[in-house]
């Protein structure tokens, strides 16, 4: 089973006989927002317009918990996201594809979040709206109520003393920017630089110009290049555990399984006793 959809197939899909739940997931980092600025409402935009039958999921309130000193976007109570996937119509036994604005982070997380509690099939609509060339709709359906159970997967996630040993033991990968990664800028976490033996590897990298995924084969060769090979296990992190879910879900369209430190900068950088390294080498 694929990790992502085209539109044309997911257009398929809905117009046969067992279409996909559909979950729109519009969410934005806003760093306008820590200067007062409004926030970006998913909420809003889902109601101007969204793929008939999708379902609105909040990434700040289902799919993490209250920010604290497990990062921005710890997660979420896994009883609370259960009832807030059940609500949606998820259910185990029905295929699930999600989407998001284009950038494709959030649509990563709720995709990362569903595979690692045990969901069977789930997909991500590459290119995200964008992408989807036909109709929308202002109606917001009230499925019926799914079954899904949540059961955690413990090897696919990393807390922040895991993240360092893989960072030491095979090869873990920081999602942002190659500047945050760096030192050179830091607007929104505590300190700028990245973990100990950390290879950048930007996020946006994995895409091409129109927010599609490269190429599996394109994304296996950029990520060999990057030291990922299938001797060392793979992990990844970001800023606060939604670009590094995209970054997974890349892994994933390369054929490699990955871990994600869900806790990420933002729970790394805000422990002062926790070594930072800064400039473009890991150590």
């Amino acid at each position: 089973m694929t990790a992502i959809i085209t539109a044309t197939e997911l257009a398929e899909d809905l117009a046969g006989g067992t279409p996909p739940v559909l979950l729109d997931v519009r969410w934005q980092l806003s760093v306008a927002k820590a200067a007062g600025a409004p926030a970006f409402d998913g909420r809003a935009e889902y109601a101007a317009g969204h793929i008939p039958g999708a379902v609105f999921v909040d990434l700040d309130r289902e799919l993490a918990s209250a920010p604290g000193e497990r990062g921005r976007h710890p997660l979420p109570d896994l009883a609370e996201f259960g009832a807030a996937m059940r609500r949606a119509g998820v259910s185990a036994g029905r295929s699930v594809v999600v989407y998001d604005g284009g950038q494709g982070w959030a649509a990563a997380r709720a995709w990362w979040l569903l595979h690692w509690t045990g969901h069977p099939d789930v997909r991500v609509l590459d290119g995200g709206l964008p992408s989807w060339q036909g109709p929308l709709s202002t109606d917001a359906p009230v499925p019926a109520g799914g079954d899904f159970e949540p059961a955690p997967d413990a090897p696919g996630l990393l807390d922040a003393d895991g993240a360092a040993a893989l960072a030491r033991s095979g090869v873990l990968l920081d999602a942002r920017a190659g500047e945050r990664y760096r030192g050179e800028v830091e607007p929104i976490d505590r300190v700028g630089g990245h973990i100990p033996g950390a290879v950048s590897a930007p996020t946006n990298e994995n895409v091409g110009p129109d927010g599609r995924f490269l190429s599996a084969a394109d994304l296996r060769d950029r990520f060999k290049a990057l030291g990922v090979s299938e001797e060392a296990p793979v992990g990844v992190y970001c800023g606060s555990g939604v670009s590094g879910a995209h970054e997974v879900l890349a892994l994933a369209v390369a054929g490699i399984p990955a871990a994600l430190y869900v806790g990420s900068w933002s729970e790394w950088s805000s422990d002062p006793s926790r070594p930072v390294a800064v400039g473009p080498d890991p150590l």
